[in-house]
């Protein structure tokens, strides 16, 4: 795991021995004794030498969630390469009085998604025990899907899993989104769009059953217009919800969106649908088509 990550509240290092009073107080919880199981550790001689052991193991990687304005650590995420699972396990505790605020999906969610875990694996697992509704939660908020339940020293546990590719398309997803968007002070970023589909894109626009089919310079040349004169300002569009299909080098993705922004000075707010198509490149997955529709109303 890549350490050293940082995100708008975060910043995520690997452990070291520097970290043993922490270490002690977390593994000393009642969330980690009740979930995760105690270990033993009752004083910074024994914390010490629990962060010696993970360093020494080179199928574990911990890293120390710290916020960044304060530099206080607050909790933990590693990838750990257990025996009994085919592919490595994520897993996350925060100490209590930071629960509820956010920190372990924002910590968790820039592990998994960071170029580096993307690069060293092809698929993540998680475990969680089946009384831990706070992880369960968690992980199906970060993607994950429960594949199974299985026993572990008497113990249920659903076991969760996600595929790098599905982490990847959300990734062009997101930003295929966000290309457009001009609000909060963003510009449009019409590089990216080239980035994220392929030259040959097709491009259509539903309404009723008339369609408006573009190419991507026919798609961008009225946009870059409209998104920069003026004449659409505050614009933004933001996926709500998206379902995958993945079948060896191609994929679809069906997408719930909403987007929201002044047109000719007038506010709206609407929703609508697309469907996007992908295929694995020599550099990736890229986009080669999109149809949306927006939404009628009532």
């Amino acid at each position: 795991m890549e350490t050293g990550i940082q995100t708008d509240r975060l910043f995520i290092t690997e452990v070291n021995l520097a970290d043993a009073g922490f270490i002690l107080e977390l593994l000393n919880t009642e969330g980690w004794k009740q979930f995760i199981g105690d270990r033993n550790v009752n004083n910074t001689e024994e914390a010490t030498a629990y962060i010696q052991k993970i360093l020494d193991n080179p199928s574990f990687s911990y890293a120390v969630v710290r916020i960044k304005e304060e530099g206080t650590p607050i909790g933990m995420v590693s990838m750990i390469k257990r025996d009994y699972l085919d592919h490595h396990d994520i897993g996350f505790a925060f100490l209590p009085a930071y629960n509820g605020k956010g920190y372990a999906f924002e910590a968790a969610s820039a592990v998994l998604n960071h170029p580096s875990t993307l690069a060293a694996h092809t698929r993540i697992l998680a475990t969680a025990l089946r009384t831990n509704n706070n992880s369960v939660r968690l992980l199906e908020r970060l993607g994950l899907v429960m594949e199974k339940e299985m026993l572990l020293e008497g113990k249920a546990l659903f076991l969760y899993a996600v595929e790098v590719d599905q982490l990847l398309l959300n990734q062009l997803t997101q930003r295929f989104f966000s290309v457009f968007n001009n609000n909060k002070g963003q510009h449009p970023d019409w590089d990216r769009i080239k980035e994220v589909c392929i030259p040959e894109s097709i491009i259509i626009k539903k309404t009723g059953l008339e369609e408006e089919i573009y190419n991507l310079e026919t798609f961008i040349a009225p946009r870059r217009k409209i998104l920069s004169d003026g004449t659409l300002t505050g614009f933004e569009e933001w996926e709500l919800k998206g379902e995958t299909r993945i079948s060896g080098n191609i994929a679809q993705r069906f997408s719930k969106y909403e987007k929201s922004g002044a047109l000719n000075g007038l506010e709206f707010k609407a929703s609508g649908n697309k469907i996007f198509q992908f295929i694995k490149t020599r550099e990736g997955w890229r986009i080669n088509a999109v149809v949306w529709e927006d939404d009628t109303p009532d």
